[in-house]
């Protein structure tokens, strides 16, 4: 199973500039077989009910219109705390991701990140970096 997440986007939407990030793998990104969540509670349940046969995670950062700032790219620290509370965002799944995969000693799947968000990308990949 490939669980894509964004509120917007469909996989074959991030063919164009994926290769960029990944190369040779972009290709994946026009399969039919990805299981498409738009927000942080379908991607939850995805996890908790299909954790084990998730090969592949493509990650959006910003999953709302108010994730949608240019606070986000003037002062990183006071976007974060601004949307505290509002609706959650890929950085967000990531950590639950994270945490319940460790927590159940699951091997993570491949993990992309297709966000267009910059700061989002960086945060969301430094959770597996554990710099988050």
């Amino acid at each position: 199973m490939k669980l894509f997440l964004d509120d917007v986007r469909d996989p074959q939407h991030c063919t164009g500039y994926m290769h960029r990030r990944i190369g040779a793998l972009n290709p994946i990104y026009a399969q039919p077989d990805w299981t498409v969540v738009r927000n942080y509670s379908e991607f939850i349940s995805a996890i908790n009910d299909h954790a084990r046969e998730i090969t592949h995670i493509s990650y959006d950062h910003d999953l709302a219109d108010d994730h949608y700032t240019r606070e986000m790219y003037v002062n990183e620290e006071a976007y974060y705390e601004s949307i505290k509370g509002t609706e959650k965002t890929g950085l967000d799944c990531a950590k639950y991701m994270k945490w319940f995969y460790d927590e159940n000693k699951i091997a993570y799947p491949v993990m992309f990140v297709h966000s267009m968000n910059p700061v989002g990308m960086q945060a969301i990949i430094n959770v597996f970096k554990n710099e988050s």
